[in-house]
């Protein structure tokens, strides 16, 4: 296990040292690489030993041979640091200590147990100091040895109720070891390769959402041989939410420059050849059977203006104007605005907005324009003689308004509904993908969030939650 400390100084030294007189192996932690942002004594010993030194914490990030960052500094590494850190294991200065000390604990020899007791003492304030993971000590064979008070507190239940379970049936209901994609056993490689290992496991909420946990196996040794392994185990859904929400961000950046770009170099032509196209049909007699020709030539080259209108809205993406609005009439005004549209198809639309809901701080023709974007998709998707429900109400924590727009329709495939927000997807024929990738953009700078529920066959709901209060108006 190869580890980095940050901001240590003095402690980082002394921390150093220990890993020093630590019992030499290649499954025992090696201090790699030193990042402190101050020039000090020990920045310059650490250069001097032959370890990689740094100023900056995202340095550690050019190497691919770290798995542990211990940070004794007490001011952590920075958010880009954590964003993009993947299964780099994060530490601060004390559980660095004491996590060592709980290794040591356990890989005492039976002629040491004058020190047991000692030693227990210190084990205990190791396994409980992680305040913020879960921590199981498990056997060769699954079994649980010990757990900490963090993960007793989560699951409500006692010490003598979970030592001797087998951890999978703990953690996950199950009647065998952990395996799968989403479920690999990191215990299982631990024990196997006799080293430090490291996983995701996937869940799944209440609401269908995805948890992610990471997890870390560290073999215990006795007697050169391994009796069992540490297991760390952290909740990494905000990381994982966050680092994909900035990869979200730069993707669709990059895209709006690309796509202003293309429409402004395709509109001058496009005008050029309608204007000349609509001219030569004034001159032209409608029995001629050229005509026919060139309102083909006109109506698809509208089209094209179509789209280069699209790619220029979802290019331009301009901050909201805010005010107070009643979400009620917006929607009301949407219903309005495309009901002619349902009724060619013979679709009928059902609102529930109840009345007395708080106003919210938006830009009623961005919102209305997200609101026509979802009841066209849901036309288009409907057949005739079915409907489109519209509701609006007060999130139970009283901090949103939810909006839900819904229908009966085909559905969306589940392969998909992963990507029905990108830029440029779409199953239709005369789709451009751009109205959802606009939608989302507009909710978003609105700090909103708009979710999708589908089945296919069973149709689609749509349900955006805006925050109340004033927020910023500039729409940050």
């Amino acid at each position: 296990m190869n580890i980095a400390i940050i901001n240590g100084g003095e402690e980082s030294r002394r921390l150093w040292e220990s890993l020093l007189r630590y019992p030499r192996s290649e499954n025992h932690p090696r201090l790699v690489a030193v990042v402190e942002e101050d020039e000090t004594a020990w920045a310059n010993m650490a250069s001097e030993a032959g370890l990689f030194v740094a100023k900056d914490c995202r340095d550690l990030l050019k190497r691919d041979d770290i798995d542990t960052v211990i940070d004794l500094g007490g001011r952590g590494p920075c958010d880009d640091f954590r964003a993009r850190a993947g299964n780099i294991q994060i530490l601060d200065g004390r559980k660095a200590k004491t996590f060592l000390e709980m290794l040591r604990a356990f890989s005492v020899s039976e002629d040491l147990k004058a020190e047991l007791e000692g030693l227990r003492i210190r084990y205990n304030a190791a396994i409980n100091s992680f305040s913020h993971e879960d921590v199981l000590l498990i056997s060769r064979n699954y079994e649980i040895i010990d757990i900490n008070e963090t993960m007793l507190k989560k699951m409500g239940l006692t010490r003598e109720e979970v030592k001797g379970k087998h951890c999978y049936e703990l953690s996950h209901s199950r009647t065998t070891p952990c395996d799968g994609k989403e479920h690999p056993c990191p215990l299982k490689q631990c024990l196997e390769k006799r080293e430090h290992s490291q996983t995701t496991h996937i869940h799944t909420d209440r609401r269908g959402g995805h948890l992610y946990f990471s997890i870390s196996c560290y073999p215990v040794f006795e007697n050169a041989e391994v009796v069992g392994a540490v297991e760390i185990s952290k909740d990494i859904t905000r990381d994982i939410r966050l680092e994909k929400n900035l990869f979200h961000q730069e993707k669709m950046a990059s895209i709006g420059q690309l796509a202003a770009g293309v429409a402004h170099e395709i509109n001058n032509p496009l005008t050029t050849i309608l204007t000349t196209a609509m001219l030569i049909q004034e001159e032209m007699k409608q029995e001629d059977p050229n005509f026919q020709d060139l309102r083909t030539i006109v109506n698809e080259t509208l089209r094209c203006r179509k789209i280069v209108k699209s790619l220029l809205d979802f290019a331009r993406q301009s901050k909201p104007s805010k005010a107070p609005q009643d979400i009620n009439d917006v929607v009301r005004e949407t219903i309005a605005l495309t009901r002619k549209q349902a009724a060619f198809k013979d679709i009928e639309f059902d609102a529930n907005l109840p009345g007395g809901l708080p106003n919210v701080y938006v830009d009623k023709d961005q919102i209305q324009q997200s609101l026509i974007n979802l009841a066209l998709n849901a036309i288009e998707a409907s057949e005739p003689g079915e409907k489109i429900r519209f509701s609006t109400r007060l999130v139970p924590d009283k901090t949103c308004i939810e909006v839900i727009v819904s229908d009966t329709g085909s559905g969306i495939r589940e392969s998909d509904q992963a990507m029905i927000f990108d830029p440029f997807f779409t199953t239709k024929e005369s789709g451009t993908g751009l109205g959802l990738a606009i939608t989302l953009g507009i909710i978003q700078r609105h700090g909103g969030t708009i979710t999708v529920k589908s089945k296919e066959g069973h149709g689609t709901t749509f349900r955006i939650r805006l925050p109340l209060g004033m927020g910023d108006n500039d729409g940050r």
